[in-house]
């Protein structure tokens, strides 16, 4: 879940928390010819993943935690086949629950953990719950996200960023947590040496009119750096992807230099994807025109944050603001980043991921990835909603082709477009026979002049499949 600024303001509709009802109505869904979509389930509060148990029967997360400081009891729901919902397990105050995957009779749950650090749960279908990893640092921007199985018997998972950029600023405490957590921040998986760069902002951790603190990367709010300072490297930490093995032990590091990998999926061949969201415009070094990337990921590799957007240094005018210059912060960089698979749209949050794998659906091959959509106006300016649909990416070109989409003469959410579509995909699956994609939809959120305001039991779990053989 990421987020951006824009010349246009929030989408309207009632500026609360509260429920709000939602219009469903698929034929406002375009999608290529011999596709179908229909609705699943409905009324889900903050959905996020799912996943399929032997039976073929479908599993969603719902969050728990929202941007906008929302806190409810994040649960694993199993979705009947009359869209209604039972319930298989709750956690306690310490969403986002991200994603789950299921596997040999157990879920695998990753707990964001925005209050209490992130944890991956193995959950019987019973309900019992064990803590596989814990300690993970999930308490700011960005979280643990979802998991997913490798065919080497490890749990393959994302670790988000506490911060934008790799420097604790005021735009993290309007999030909540710089004001919680005043020491939190950045922790990077190999040993760094900084260049020294520092940022003054403004306190807001003091009532003093004009106070000014100032931080450099990778250290607490109000602590500068030096140059050639050394920042000790450690296992767990930010912006990276870990495995595990599934019956536990210790955590493992496979690729990091990553903002937030939100989706992860092997392909056919068995190669590792994950999606990254790129920098937002927003807090002490922000970063213009950052687009969100579809990376393959090999081991050991450094992927450029928090210097390299999509493989290109920040440190150059395409990245530029016009008060801010997004400086090198790291003296020496790991090895050069590798160049992404696609450069998706820039604040489009490119989220969920999963490849097609069945001819008889097509696109044997591709990868599918939910767009959330922008959060204006949080954090970047564009032009117009960018996102709220699902696109396929072919990864040997890089080619990038709309799959579904709301219809309309504009883009945007479906609330937006006063019509009963699309609003925000987060997560998207194939059923295990590879015949039908599933897209998650977290439902209704606007963006108000106090930040997201995510509206309950709007969340949808759509189903889409080809109707004709072409």
């Amino acid at each position: 879940m990421s987020s951006c600024y824009k010349l246009r303001g929030h989408y309207g509709g009632p500026q609360s928390f509260a429920t709000q009802s939602r219009l469903i109505k698929p034929s406002d869904v375009a999608l290529p010819a011999w596709y179908s979509i229909e609705m699943v389930a409905t009324g889900l509060t903050y959905p996020t993943g799912m996943t399929f148990d032997e039976q073929g029967t479908p599993y969603v997360t719902e969050s728990g935690y929202a941007y906008g400081e929302v806190w409810l009891p994040p649960r694993l729901l199993k979705i009947n086949a009359d869209g209604s919902t039972t319930q298989v397990a709750a956690g306690d105050k310490n969403g986002p629950w991200t994603g789950a995957v299921y596997h040999n009779g157990f879920f695998y749950v990753s707990e964001g953990g925005e209050l209490e650090g992130g944890r991956i749960l193995r959950i019987a279908k019973d309900g019992k719950t064990t803590v596989l990893v814990e300690g993970l640092p999930s308490m700011g921007d960005h979280h643990t996200d979802a998991p997913i199985v490798g065919q080497d018997g490890y749990l393959y998972f994302g670790q988000g960023t506490a911060t934008n950029s790799g420097v604790v600023g005021p735009d993290n405490y309007n999030y909540g947590w710089l004001k919680r957590y005043p020491s939190f921040h950045d922790i990077p998986c190999k040993d760094i040496e900084l260049a020294g760069q520092n940022f003054t902002s403004d306190n807001p951790l003091t009532e003093a009119k004009g106070d000014k603190a100032i931080t450099g990367a990778y250290l607490p709010f109000g602590t500068p750096s030096q140059p050639n300072q050394v920042i000790k490297g450690a296992v767990p930490c930010s912006g990276a992807v870990f495995r595990v093995p599934l019956q536990g032990g210790p955590l493992e590091l496979v690729a990091w230099g990553l903002r937030n990998p939100f989706g992860i999926a092997f392909s056919p061949e068995n190669k590792l994807y994950v999606t990254d969201n790129g920098y937002d415009t927003r807090g002490s070094r922000p970063g213009y025109g950052s687009g969100d990337v579809l990376w393959a990921i090999e081991p050991g590799q450094w992927y450029g944050w928090p210097d390299y957007s999509g493989g290109q240094p920040m440190n150059t005018e395409d990245y530029e603001t016009p008060d801010k210059d997004p400086k090198f912060l790291l003296a020496k960089h790991p090895n050069s980043p590798p160049k992404p698979v696609a450069v998706l749209g820039v604040h489009s949050s490119s989220n969920g991921l999963d490849f097609s794998s069945n001819s008889q659906f097509g696109f044997q091959g591709e990868a599918f990835i939910a767009q959330f959509g922008d959060m204006a106006p949080e954090v970047g300016r564009i032009y117009g909603p960018v996102g709220y649909k699902v696109v396929r990416v072919n990864t040997n070109t890089g080619e990038i082709t709309d799959f579904a989409v709301n219809k309309g003469k504009t883009n945007g959410p479906a609330s937006e477009m006063k019509h009963g579509g699309l609003e925000r995909p987060i997560a998207v699956k194939f059923n295990p026979s590879g015949t039908a994609l599933y897209v998650v939809d977290f439902g209704v959120m606007p963006m108000t002049e106090q930040g997201p305001a995510p509206k309950q039991q709007t969340g949808v779990l759509w189903k889409i499949t080809k109707t004709t053989a072409k």
